[in-house]
């Protein structure tokens, strides 16, 4: 169970959070509660989240691994623009390394902007060999891909070692399944993000039972399908709120029974059908 630090910027993901201090709690409080793994990126706020990482957590404790994304960046509307030529993702990854203050980033996951809303199919050489360039040059450990086909991860492992996918799954949206089977025989990990995301108000109601059951909230159920998934999910809820990382670091707790899962598996099957 890892921590996502989008939500520590402003509304939108973009300016400044409305309490500072609380998103320095919440950071201090993950890592105090065993977190090891904090996925983030620069184009959160833009600058706000790495800049508040570094505040709360420099120096960093050695076991802790900091993910972040590069391929995107803010407009002064807040849009979301492509940044994915060799010249503004090298810029971006020296803004992550002088935001976060290292010498290295442990992880960079590039993010496909050839669909801003979800993966589009398209060749990812160019941007994927700046970034091996760059891990060559030692400012990057491990490259990851995020927002990607099930191809474009296929023709990334051919040009570098992947370690980490990072795409938008869970009870309601499992267009991934196959995918999440070949990277778990491989052992790469899967993040996947919007736990709560896409659900139709029928969904929301059946997990709200089984979660009722179970004495436990949607969200902790939901992140606790999936931790029971597959070995290779690793979890990255985000809060602004210190209760409501303790409620999600909780699920990793929450044993679901086979009862349940069924349950679960039925929405999962619905939302496919439709």
């Amino acid at each position: 169970m890892g921590y996502g630090a989008m939500q520590l910027a402003g509304p939108g993901v973009f300016g400044p959070p409305r309490d500072r201090a609380a998103a320095l709690a919440v950071l201090r409080m993950a890592v105090e509660s065993g977190v090891n793994h904090i996925d983030t990126s620069d184009f959160y706020g833009p600058y706000i989240t790495n800049q508040i990482i570094r505040e709360a957590l420099h120096p960093y404790r050695d076991d802790l691994v900091i993910v972040t994304k590069v391929g995107a960046k803010r407009g002064s509307d807040a849009s979301w623009i492509p940044a994915m030529s060799r010249e503004e993702l090298t810029q971006a990854v020296h803004d992550n390394l002088r935001h976060l203050g290292v010498d290295v980033l442990d992880v960079v996951n590039l993010r496909s902007m050839l669909g801003i809303h979800g993966p589009a199919e398209g060749s990812l050489e160019e941007p994927l060999s700046a970034l091996t360039e760059l891990q060559r040059q030692g400012l990057i450990r491990h490259i990851g891909l995020s927002n990607v086909t099930a191809r474009q991860v296929a023709d990334g492992r051919r040009m570098c070692d992947i370690v980490c996918v990072q795409n938008h799954y869970n009870l309601a949206h499992r267009h991934d399944d196959e995918l999440i089977q070949q990277l778990a025989s491989d052992g790469i990990a899967y993040a996947p993000f919007f736990p709560l995301g896409g659900f139709s108000p029928l969904q929301s109601n059946a997990l709200s039972a089984v979660a009722t059951e179970l004495c436990a909230t949607s969200m902790q159920v939901a992140l606790a399908w999936l931790l029971q998934r597959s070995p290779n999910l690793v979890l990255i809820p985000g809060t602004s709120l210190v209760e409501h990382l303790r409620q999600n670091l909780a699920a990793a707790e929450l044993k679901l029974p086979d009862e349940a899962i069924a349950i679960l598996d039925t929405m999962a099957a619905s939302a496919a059908s439709h």
